[in-house]
C-alpha cells in the first residue's frame, strides 16, 4: 500500500521544473483525462512598460506573451486554461495579451476567480468560452489614466480612442452590446467616489459579458469539449 499511495503522490505533485514554472510564470501544465492543458494564472495587476511596486502581485505581459506563442506553436499541449483574479493593470499590454488569446487556434477557455477587474474584462472575454465563479465579480469603469496630463483636446481624444479600443474588443468578443457596456463603464450610482459598475456572476453572465457561470470542473468540462470539437474537424 505504501509504495502504490508514493507512486500516485509522484504521480500527482509537479517537477522541479514545473514547480519552477509555477513559482516564476503561474503557470503548469497538467496531463490527464482531459488531455494535455496548460493552465496559466493572470492575477492581481497586469504589469505593461513600468516597473510596479515590489509589494504588488503582478503579471508581467513580457512573460505571458512568449507563452502563449509556445502554446500555440507546441503540438503536445490540445488546450488553454486561463485562470483570472485581477484588479486591472496596463490597458495595452491587458489587450496586447487579450489579442493573443482571442486570435488562438488553441481552444482557450477563461475563468474568473475572486475578480475580473477593469483590463480583466477583456482578458475574460477574448476566449472562446468565458466562465465567472458564483462568488466572483467584475467591475466595469473606465480607461484611468496615470501621471500628469496636459490639459488640452488632444488629452481627452487620446483617452476616448483608447476607451473605444476597449469597448469594441469586449462587444466584438462578448454578447454585450456597446451600449449596454458603456452604461455600465458610466453608472454613477454604485461606486463611492468613482463611476462604474460591480457584477455579480449572475448578473455578467446576464448582461451577456461571460458566457457561464461555473467553476473549475465546468472549465475543464468545456475545454474538453472544444478539444474534441477541434480533433473532429
Amino acid at each position: 500500500m505504501k509504495n502504490n499511495s508514493e507512486e500516485a503522490q509522484a504521480q500527482v505533485s509537479p517537477s522541479e521544473g514545473e514547480q519552477q514554472q509555477i513559482h516564476e510564470y503561474g503557470s503548469i501544465t497538467a496531463r490527464g483525462h482531459h488531455g494535455a492543458i496548460h493552465c496559466l494564472s493572470i492575477i492581481g495587476q497586469v504589469e505593461g512598460h513600468y516597473i510596479l511596486p515590489s509589494q504588488n502581485k503582478t503579471t508581467k505581459y513580457e512573460h505571458v506573451l512568449p507563452q502563449l506563442v509556445a502554446i500555440e506553436e507546441s503540438p503536445q499541449i490540445e488546450g488553454l486554461l486561463v485562470l483570472l483574479n485581477t484588479v486591472g493593470g496596463d490597458v495595452e499590454a491587458g489587450l496586447a495579451i487579450a489579442e493573443m488569446l482571442a486570435g488562438m487556434e488553441t481552444p482557450v477557455v477563461s475563468l474568473i476567480l475572486g475578480g475580473g477587474h477593469s483590463i480583466g474584462v477583456p482578458l475574460a472575454v477574448s476566449a472562446r468560452i468565458s466562465f465567472i465563479a458564483p462568488s466572483a465579480t467584475m467591475t466595469v469603469h473606465p480607461v484611468r489614466m496615470n501621471g500628469v496630463m496636459m490639459g488640452v483636446p488632444q488629452s481627452f481624444s487620446y483617452v476616448d480612442r483608447m476607451q473605444e479600443r476597449v469597448v469594441r474588443f469586449v462587444c466584438d468578443n462578448s454578447k454585450i452590446s456597446p451600449k449596454d457596456f458603456r452604461k455600465l463603464m458610466t453608472n454613477t450610482t454604485e461606486l463611492a467616489s468613482d463611476i462604474g459598475t460591480v457584477l455579480t456572476g449572475d448578473e455578467a453572465v446576464s448582461m451577456g459579458l461571460i458566457d457561464r457561470v461555473g467553476s473549475i470542473s465546468e472549465a475543464l468540462d468545456a475545454l474538453a469539449g472544444l478539444i474534441e470539437e477541434k480533433e473532429n474537424k
